[in-house]
């Protein structure tokens, strides 16, 4: 019996996805895609943030070429749009998801992880953009996310020459933010999961939808939404019970 090519663990409120292709390097396929997309756009109840990695050392090597079939223009638009809608739903779904990458994040890998919103590498970790390389370009989103990080002008480099950052470089360019020790990304991804879990939840999700929006506003636009931001915050129960564990000198008790 063939094994899962997405494995799921729960612990408590933390979910572990791990991408299981190893004989692919955890390569991005249609079918891995949608079981990614089927959990986030329906978490089991009690999950509170998503912890998401790869096996077999890699993390995730891109589009499956093996796997790559032959689209006219149409198609292969509809295609990407596909995969935005998954990328799009595990930035703004509503669930903190933390990335433990190491070896391959490339392409599409990289693409993926962009969508997440916290990262953590190991030092085997290597980034790469290599569609030039390859005579395509990217699909799943990369040209807004990780040309917000990278911004164009390191990212057309990027690309051109199909160069490989390893995860230093990454954490100085915003590509993860932080660097572990050789085996340790996974427990140090766990371990922020839980602590942000303890989060209330509204607050969660409200920096969740907010600040990546508020990036792409005009300025005043941007201070108006973090004002109705923070008076939806603010204002709920939640809020009341952050303060009153404050003043209490004890940890909340959130909703």
């Amino acid at each position: 019996m063939a094994s899962p090519i997405l494995t799921i663990d729960r612990d408590g409120p933390v979910a572990t996805l791990t991408m299981n292709r190893p004989d692919k390097r955890n390569a991005m396929s249609d079918g891995l895609m949608a079981e990614i997309d089927g959990f986030v756009s329906q978490p089991p109840e009690g999950t509170k943030v998503v912890v998401l990695t790869g096996t077999a050392g890699h993390f995730c090597s891109g589009l499956d070429l093996g796997e790559h079939v032959s689209r006219d223009a149409e198609g292969t638009m509809h295609h990407s749009r596909g995969w935005h809608g998954v990328m799009d739903r595990i930035q703004f779904g509503g669930l903190p998801v933390v990335s433990a990458m190491f070896g391959a994040v490339i392409g599409g890998g990289l693409e993926l992880a962009a969508a997440t919103h916290v990262r953590v590498a190991e030092p085997s970790t290597i980034f790469q953009l290599p569609e030039g390389r390859r005579g395509i370009f990217v699909g799943g989103g990369a040209s807004v996310r990780i040309g917000r990080i990278l911004g164009p002008d390191r990212m057309t480099e990027m690309m051109l020459t199909g160069r490989k950052y390893s995860a230093e470089e990454g954490l100085a360019l915003g590509l993860t933010h932080y660097v572990v020790s050789d085996g340790e990304a996974l427990a140090r991804a766990q371990d922020l999961a839980r602590k942000i879990a303890e989060n209330a939840p509204l607050s969660n999700y409200i920096m969740i939808q907010a600040l990546a929006r508020i990036g792409d506003m005009s300025r005043a636009d941007g201070l108006f939404t973090e004002s109705l931001c923070a008076a939806i915050t603010q204002t709920s129960p939640d809020a009341l019970e952050g303060l009153q564990a404050f003043l209490a000198k004890r940890d909340p008790s959130f909703r």
